[in-house]
């Protein structure tokens, strides 16, 4: 059974290069039998998903809308939310530790919720948000997506639930 969560977060829009990167990292989550969080739309959530169902693992997408039909095909377990963009703090508040992967505003939201969280970020591109409290969480650059995943996971593993950032 699995025991760690961690989001995957990235654009919804992206080029071939990064849904390929995407779906390498969601094959390697897989791997590690790890819950992968996501918006569950297009883009860097549907090329993660992609990757994880192909690899017989569980995706959760927190959808934006009421509707589950509007989550990519990969998608596990459906959460609708009717929330729009609040929902990026819901996958962020499900996850241990957080894996960016491109993306745009939204990407940054979410990642700036992780830090504000005290969760580690782990991106496979450069993300320049400064941390400047104790208790937030860091930003780590790994290009390589094995290594990402790595990293990732035993960041997740050293996360504590109980009154996180309180």
């Amino acid at each position: 059974m699995p025991e760690l969560n961690i989001a995957v977060i990235g654009g919804s829009r992206v080029s071939q290069e990064v849904c390929t990167l995407s779906y390498n990292v969601g094959r390697i989550l897989a791997k590690y039998n790890v819950v992968v969080f996501c918006g569950g739309l297009t883009g860097v959530m549907e090329c993660v998903s992609k990757g994880v169902s192909e690899g017989n693992g569980i995706v959760v997408g927190i959808l934006p809308g009421y509707d589950p039909s509007e989550a990519n095909d990969y998608v596990t377990i459906k959460v609708p939310t009717g929330m729009g963009y609040m929902r990026n703090f819901l996958i962020i508040r499900a996850s241990q530790a957080v894996i960016s992967i491109d993306g745009s505003a939204g990407t940054l939201s979410e990642a700036s919720f992780a830090i504000s969280e005290g969760k580690d970020v782990v991106s496979l591109f450069e993300l320049n948000i400064p941390r400047k409290k104790e208790k937030e969480g860091h930003v780590y650059v790994e290009p390589d997506p094995e290594k990402a995943v790595q990293m990732a996971i035993e960041l997740a593993k050293n996360w504590k639930w109980h009154e996180e950032n309180e």
